[in-house]
């Protein structure tokens, strides 16, 4: 099971591995040896045609020991469900454009946004399932097109 914010929920099957749903903002709060993320910045307005990164950061390494690092960004769209985006630190999930990137290794990770569109505004997560229980960063990262109203939502 995970916990989100007191609740808690069974694994699930989410694409193609099996992870918790997430559905809230806040991260599994538990034991000491929890695996927290946390991601900078907490807002980015972005502009059209322009660059976009987000950064994050783990409390511990996320290296497995099979050699993998179970690292996933998410977006989640106003009135959409979440959409696995980069999986595995620097694979694109299919579908996802190539103007998204992934890099990173041990506890610092970036996700990139070669040029923004505009259809790229929405929460942006990180999400780790090296360790159970996986958890997911807190807080998310809402991005805004400049001189566009931000619609707040909650994942």
């Amino acid at each position: 099971r995970v916990c989100f914010r007191k609740n808690c929920f069974r694994r699930q099957e989410f694409g193609k591995r099996n992870f918790g749903y997430v559905n809230t903002y806040l991260a599994c709060q538990g034991t000491s040896g929890d695996i927290l993320l946390t991601q900078t910045p907490l807002s980015l307005p972005v502009t059209p045609g322009e660059p976009a990164s987000i950064s994050c950061r783990s409390s511990q390494s996320l290296l497995h020991s099979n050699g993998n690092t179970y690292l996933h960004c998410y977006l989640q769209k106003p009135g959409q469900s979440p959409q696995l985006l980069i999986y595995e630190v620097s694979n694109r999930a299919s579908g996802v454009p190539d103007r998204f990137s992934g890099s990173g290794s041990d506890t610092d990770f970036t996700l990139k946004i070669n040029l923004v569109e505009a259809e790229d505004v929405g929460v942006y997560s990180c999400m780790q399932t090296t360790q159970w229980p996986p958890t997911v960063l807190h807080p998310q990262i809402e991005t805004s097109l400049l001189g566009l109203p931000s619609c707040p939502h909650v994942l």
